[in-house]
């Protein structure tokens, strides 16, 4: 018995240290998890850069920084991933989903070792108005629709369920994206 759960909880570490790689951003000391899906590696939680513009703690408040990381205009993210990571395209972010799909594993836990770990960091509108803490994630992706528009992913929680979408052109030809002045989170995928 003493060595089978030697052997569980043995198996249980190296799951959980194979799970927590890191990733230390030189421009400002900010420590991310990583993880890698189909030979990608991502940030498993959202960026925390304060870029000198178009960067925003949600409700204006420092301290939301921590958790939700910070919210961005698109013109802002699709710059602000570090040297070496780059903002999704709007396939690389399908391609995640698809992963997520199959295993039926989207989770809202972000010290899930084992998951993209969505931060319900909510957003902040082009009226300047902040909504959806700890009910929605939006990430930007870097396909841009036009001047004023550009793709974005969506993550809800309704009724306890996982909701995830993605502004598609490819899936829906009128998609018009949302507009660029909106504050979104950012995850970033290593080039």
């Amino acid at each position: 018995m003493k060595r089978i759960f030697f052997f569980l909880f043995f198996c249980v570490l190296i799951l959980n240290i194979s799970g927590q790689v890191k990733f230390t951003d030189s421009r400002d000391g900010n420590v991310y998890k990583t993880i890698v899906i189909d030979k990608f590696t991502w940030m498993a939680e959202n960026l925390r850069y304060k870029a000198p513009e178009g960067a925003y703690y949600f409700d204006n408040d420092p301290s939301n920084n921590k958790v939700y990381g910070i919210l961005y205009d698109w013109k802002t993210a699709i710059k602000v991933c570090p040297t070496g990571w780059h903002l999704p395209t709007g396939t690389e972010f399908q391609t995640l989903k698809n992963h997520y799909d199959q295993l039926e594993d989207w989770k809202n836990n972000p010290s899930d070792t084992i998951s993209f770990g969505i931060q319900l960091g909510g957003m902040q509108n082009f009226e300047g108005t902040f909504t959806e803490m700890d009910e929605s994630a939006y990430y930007w992706t870097s396909t841009e629709y036009d001047k004023d528009n550009a793709e974005y992913l969506s993550y809800m929680v309704v009724v306890k369920t996982p909701v995830v979408d993605i502004s598609r052109r490819d899936d829906i030809a009128d998609v018009h994206g949302t507009e660029k002045t909106n504050k979104y989170s950012v995850r970033c995928i290593k080039n």
